[in-house]
């Protein structure tokens, strides 16, 4: 295979969505053992509110991306997960592009394991978490 193509987000961006995802889901899980554990409703709703915090600020940031940034991370979902691979990666574009809406922040957040499809997807880009982490 020849040079990766293009991608209209930034790994830096893409990569500060898979932190929060994965934040987001640990907060989540966070609850459920909590909720499992208490018998009572003592502390129920205190994670609540951080993984809907958590939620709130993806969603925000999602949505506050251009449209090639939102077609790109949804491309970039897809080909994690499997729909597809750099070869054929104008093809996922494409489709992404021809479905996009003003739910995409919705339908990213909204889809499990996103955090993986996204960090196996840009790691087929040459990219790694390690090294956006290196910037923070």
């Amino acid at each position: 295979m020849g040079k990766a193509p293009n991608l209209s987000i930034s790994p830096e961006k893409a990569y500060f969505i898979v932190s929060k995802a994965r934040q987001s889901d640990l907060n989540a899980i966070g609850s459920e053992l909590a909720n499992d554990a208490n018998d009572d409703d003592a502390g129920y709703g205190v994670k609540d509110q951080s993984k809907d915090a958590d939620r709130s600020e993806l969603s925000g940031f999602i949505r506050g991306l251009n449209v090639d940034e939102q077609i790109d991370l949804v491309a970039l979902m897809w080909l994690g997960r499997g729909d597809g691979d750099l070869d054929n990666w104008r093809d996922l574009r494409a489709e992404a592009s021809r479905i996009h809406n003003n739910r995409t922040a919705s339908y990213l957040i909204g889809t499990p394991m996103l955090a993986d499809y996204l960090e196996e997807a840009l790691s087929q880009f040459g990219k790694s978490l390690e090294d956006f982490e290196q910037h923070l």
